[in-house]
């Protein structure tokens, strides 16, 4: 299968991560900016860094764009500059587009303009904060769908010294149980212990034991359920 090229759009703190991840997984990234500083500071990294303004229509025809498998608008503060971005990649024929949106409002235009995706990571990161708070068990939890979410949760009390048969999550929560991570105590070349975290892929027999990290799928409500 061939590589995917991603073209990164805005090179910000977020946007520079994001082009640095994406090469760093492999990934075949074109890197725009108009800022030189940001060009600079990542040309090295990706596989095309290119300067011009991304609202220029023109100047956006003479980029690669054809090449692109998936475009991130990741501009964050500048509104005017995220949307005529993803309206321009979208008249392109950019075939899908992932944008970025800093209110709600900013997000129902990135997406009647054509965005396949819209993140606003101010809000995600808030959720992720305020889930910490209220639940300190739940260690992270990633939404894939409108209801379905991926768990990281600290095995429950009553779990402990109990085989995934004897659970029976999938009947008893409608949750399913991905993988465990569990730390395990090793000791390095010159005697001293360290901490490995070793993730399990369980069997029905599998039994949890005391600070097992579950990972798990399910809704959110099925998943918190557990901690009752």
């Amino acid at each position: 299968m061939a590589e995917k090229v991603y073209g990164v759009f805005g090179l910000g703190v977020f946007g520079v991560e994001v082009a640095r991840t994406l090469a760093e997984r492999g990934g075949k990234v074109i890197a725009i900016d108009k800022r030189p500083n940001m060009i600079e500071k990542v040309k090295n990294v990706v596989t095309q860094a290119i300067l011009i303004d991304t609202t220029d229509e023109e100047s956006l025809r003479s980029a690669p764009i054809e090449d692109l498998d998936i475009a991130v608008v990741a501009i964050g503060e500048n509104v005017e500059a995220s949307i005529l971005t993803t309206a321009i990649l979208k008249k392109l024929g950019v075939s899908y587009i992932i944008s970025r949106a800093i209110s709600d409002i900013h997000a129902q235009v990135l997406k009647q303009i054509g965005a396949n995706e819209v993140f606003n990571i101010e809000i995600e990161e808030g959720k992720r904060i305020a889930n910490r708070l209220v639940s300190p068990d739940i260690l992270d939890k990633t939404y894939i769908g409108k209801n379905q979410v991926v768990a990281e949760v600290v095995v429950p009390k009553n779990f402990v010294g109990k085989s995934i048969a004897q659970l029976d999550l999938r009947k008893k929560y409608n949750i399913n149980v991905v993988s465990i991570k569990r730390v395990q105590i090793a000791v390095d070349d010159f005697g001293n212990p360290v901490d490995r975290e070793i993730v399990n892929f369980p069997s029905p027999t599998t039994v949890l034991q005391k600070d097992d990290i579950l990972v798990l799928v399910g809704s959110e409500s099925d998943i918190d359920n557990i901690r009752g």
